[in-house]
């Protein structure tokens, strides 16, 4: 760091996104991104001539898009809110309805960036424990005593709180925002955006990074009542009025419109997902239960980050987070079927050698 940084970041922690080797052909299953390429109608949205648009900036309201988006959920687009991936989505939530003196609250172990926005944006937090067996307690929340971000299903962990739980938690906080991050819902949990006609503080952060097979697009988007998306919108201006580049915002129109692309994908991952998880168990993992497009895994053979250096020599990758509690499991990506059974394949001849 340089001696010009702001004092307030001396002891910072950046976020750390999943790593991206340069150095040979890897299986890439360390950063949740979808195994299937965009939607066909995307690629053909992305012509030479759209291309050709570039000169010009994109619409700063994204209507086509968040007309198209709304429409899917049978919403009116005041309700939506597009951003440059749902990270810039979530920190225009810290900077909208956290302050001084409304703290932000989350889990311990969950999405890492909720602990770096707040610490960016020198805002207050309090830190929630799960439980045990690495769930959130809703108990705990109720009240949560500033804004809530929940991740749902969480992450790393990827298990899910039933709809219930949640209406739970938004009747116990009345006056404070709470957040529900649905980044995975698509793959096994209920979403709460119906709930937003019947609570006004809440909002839905989603993004179509995952299930829609468009993580390089950057693609995120919140749903609300129209008082608190005006509010973010208000962040957005005050930032960036274009965060949407024109070749996104086309991608994001056409993939809405192809639902029997993105239900065939989802349900692909899905059906990998539960192989994957009994080939695990089968061979003494412990696998956390999962709504997201991961398994959490334990294996109980060796150290977590042993095995995730063992699969990386032999050209997997996985994701290993270095903390209490978590460090003996890795976060592994449903890929392909020939993805996971390479995985598998590395898993048993790693068992082998450690026998």
């Amino acid at each position: 760091m340089s001696k010009y940084l702001s004092r307030r970041f001396d002891d910072m922690r950046a976020y750390t996104p999943g790593e991206q080797p340069q150095d040979r052909s890897y299986i890439k299953l360390n950063t949740n991104e979808s195994p299937f390429p965009p939607a066909p109608g995307v690629l053909d949205a992305l012509s030479r001539d759209e291309a050709g648009r570039l000169n010009l900036y994109p619409d700063p309201d994204t209507r086509v898009a968040s007309a198209a988006l709304a429409a899917s959920f049978g919403l009116t687009p005041e309700r939506m809110i597009l951003g440059n991936g749902s990270d810039e989505i979530l920190a225009f939530c810290f900077l909208a309805f956290c302050d001084p003196e409304t703290p932000a609250v989350f889990a311990d172990i969950t999405y890492g960036f909720y602990e770096v926005f707040a610490r960016v944006f020198c805002v207050p937090s309090r830190v929630v424990p799960l439980d045990d067996q690495l769930r959130i307690d809703p108990k705990r929340f109720c009240p949560a005593g500033g804004t809530l971000f929940l991740a749902n299903p969480n992450a790393p962990t990827g298990q899910a709180l039933e709809l219930g739980a949640i209406e739970d938690i938004l009747r116990e906080n009345p006056r404070h925002v709470v957040v529900i991050d649905e980044a995975y819902a698509a793959f096994g949990a209920q979403s709460v955006i119906p709930l937003i006609a019947r609570y006004e503080n809440l909002v839905v952060v989603q993004t179509m990074s995952k299930s829609r097979n468009l993580a390089g697009a950057r693609i995120g988007y919140a749903v609300g009542n129209p008082a608190l998306i005006s509010d973010l919108n208000q962040m957005k201006f005050s930032f960036n009025p274009y965060n949407v580049n024109r070749l996104s915002l086309l991608a994001a129109a056409a993939a809405v419109r192809d639902t029997g692309y993105y239900e065939t994908c989802v349900g692909a991952i899905k059906a990998t997902r539960a192989a994957t998880a009994g080939e695990l168990a089968r061979r003494g993992f412990t696998v956390l239960p999962s709504a997201a497009n991961f398994l959490f895994a334990r294996p109980n053979f060796m150290g977590g980050e042993a095995y995730y250096l063992a699969l990386k020599e032999r050209g997997v990758l996985v994701r290993h987070f270095r903390r209490a509690r978590i460090d003996a499991y890795v976060r592994i990506t449903i890929g392909t079927e020939d993805q996971m059974r390479a995985l598998l394949i590395a898993t048993d001849a790693i068992m082998r050698e450690s026998a």
